[in-house]
């Protein structure tokens, strides 16, 4: 049986699954039903930074504030003012608020979320050094007293990724730091139905009927989110030929991202459109483990750096030009902090300079494990390239193949590569995840506290705090680059460039949001 046969086979197989799946819809119901970019492995978006897990935290609970299509913070759960003085915040939530179960949200659930996230997420640590008290006014009316004047607290409220603000009841915000919830009682459009969740097969979510929406229309993250659809039913296919197919047949309504070398196929099909739903779209990076040799070497990670260039891994991860833009930014392109500085070491290959520096660091063949995720469309290939590159300038290079979820888990070992640690891994970011330093983990260098890899480097260290308490966008500014030129001269993270997806829905469904999170409010089907 040849390749293609097997492939084929697997997909008609796939594709009895997928209608045996549907065939447990609801009868009646005013079903969607969506494939996304990879599994959802973590239900808990509140300690998750997975994507899967966050697109899942989107449908069930909301947010106090968010972003808007043209970036701008606007109010969702709460209102907000500010003193005079710019140190004291005050949040009023919106009437018409409620659990899942019926109950009330408070201004309780409120705090004991934001001081759970605080814990929790990067950006929330950093703001929870500058506050000098949370206090609770009325049931529906908190105020986070700050040090000083700042407005990070509306840039870390409404963030979009990451670990977004997700506000949950008090009962689950006050599980201990790290313990995963069970319990996913939200206040969002959509309930999570647990009953039906059948883990690597189907998620189910049914329309939340006591949801209020603002009275607003649908903006990025912002505005009104009215469920029009009874029920979403997300079905999990690890083929990504079967997820085009199924959404050719019009077996699922809509498919995250289509993979580049597939869009052949959907392209100018009547039954199916293809949009890009996030114009900023994703960075791609890979980080160096710097406890073992050979990368505890800064030449040794200089060379390596030398030897994998954006171009290649572009045109061979992504293909299609309309889809990708070479960026040598740690904080991306086209946004606030963009810089340039050591492009010309990772924008294009330079295998001759590579070998020297090799040479001058006494490189002894050690072994470079590469981790290569295999499930992640925007991932699958760049490993690969980069393995033929290193090893063209005479790095000792195994790949190691896994799934995502298990790539994440080798991640976390500190171990010697040739004792289950690992080397190099590579990732991907949205913009909006690393667009500053303060919320970005790909900038983080303070050892063994610091992001896998676990770079020393105090200077990074000290010029990240820097950039909190600055008063001024001047000072955040020129702190910022400099963070990005000492980040790429020590080979900290190294960015591989900035890409878009395309997303393919039924040309039956209506609707679809312009964020930087595939979000299913507002979406209508006929």
């Amino acid at each position: 049986m040849t390749n293609v046969e097997r492939r084929r086979n697997f997909s008609l197989l796939a594709g009895a699954s997928i209608a045996a799946l549907l065939l447990g819809t609801a009868a009646g119901a005013q079903t969607l039903t969506i494939a996304m970019e990879s599994r959802l492995g973590a239900l808990d978006p509140t300690i998750s930074t997975s994507h899967q897990s966050r697109n899942h935290g989107y449908k069930i609970y909301d947010t106090l504030i968010a972003i808007d299509a043209d970036g701008n913070v606007r109010p969702q759960m709460a209102e907000w003012s500010t003193s005079e003085d710019g140190k004291t915040y005050t949040f009023l939530l919106r009437e018409g608020l409620i659990w899942h179960d019926g109950e009330p949200v408070t201004a309780e659930d409120a705090v004991a979320s934001i001081e759970r996230w605080g814990r929790a997420d990067r950006m929330g640590r950093a703001l929870m050094q500058q506050v000098e008290e949370i206090r609770i006014n009325a049931q529906n009316e908190f105020v986070v007293e700050l040090k000083s004047a700042s407005d990070l607290i509306l840039t870390a409220f409404a963030k979009p990724s990451g670990l977004p603000l997700f506000v949950v009841p008090k009962r689950v915000a006050e599980l201990e730091p790290g313990e995963p919830i069970d319990d996913y009682t939200g206040s969002g459009p959509f309930r999570f139905i647990a009953s039906e969740f059948e883990p690597g097969a189907r998620v189910v979510y049914e329309r939340f009927d006591g949801y209020l929406p603002r009275d607003e229309p649908a903006s990025g993250l912002a505005g009104g989110k009215v469920a029009n659809v009874e029920r979403i039913e997300r079905i999990e296919m690890p083929d990504e030929l079967t997820k085009v197919n199924a959404l050719l047949a019009g077996e699922i309504d809509f498919l995250e991202a289509i993979p580049y070398d597939l869009l052949r196929m959907v392209e100018g099909n009547n039954g199916v459109r293809v949009e890009v739903l996030d114009p900023v779209g994703y960075q791609n990076l890979y980080r160096f483990n710097q406890l073992h040799p050979p990368f505890d070497n800064r030449l040794v990670r200089r060379a390596a750096m030398y030897a994998v260039d954006q171009v290649s891994t572009l045109q061979a991860q992504i293909g299609e030009p309309d889809y990708y833009q070479i960026c040598p930014s740690l904080f991306g392109c086209g946004l606030t902090y963009e810089f340039d500085a050591h492009a010309d070491v990772i924008i294009n290959s330079d295998i001759d300079r590579a070998r020297e520096l090799l040479e001058e660091a006494g490189y002894n063949d050690e072994l470079v494990v590469l981790l290569h995720a295999t499930d992640i469309p925007t991932l699958n290939a760049t490993p690969i390239v980069m393995a033929q590159q290193l090893r063209a300038a005479g790095f000792n290079v195994n790949v190691q193949s896994t799934d995502f979820m298990t790539m994440l888990s080798r991640r976390s070992s500190q171990a010697p590569a040739d004792e289950g640690g690992w080397s190099i891994f590579v990732t991907g970011w949205h913009t909006s995840e690393i667009q500053d330093p303060a919320r970005s983990v790909t900038v983080t260098a303070n050892g063994l506290e610091a992001w896998a890899g676990w770079p020393d480097i105090p200077e990074i260290t000290e010029a990240n705090e820097a950039y909190l308490a600055a008063g001024t966008e001047g000072e955040r500014r020129e702190i910022a680059q400099r963070i990005h030129e000492r980040v790429l001269e020590e080979g900290a993270s190294v960015p591989l460039g900035q890409f878009t997806r395309p997303t393919g829905v039924r040309s039956n469904v209506s609707g679809t949001v312009s964020a930087p999170v595939p979000v299913f409010w507002n979406i209508s089907k006929e």
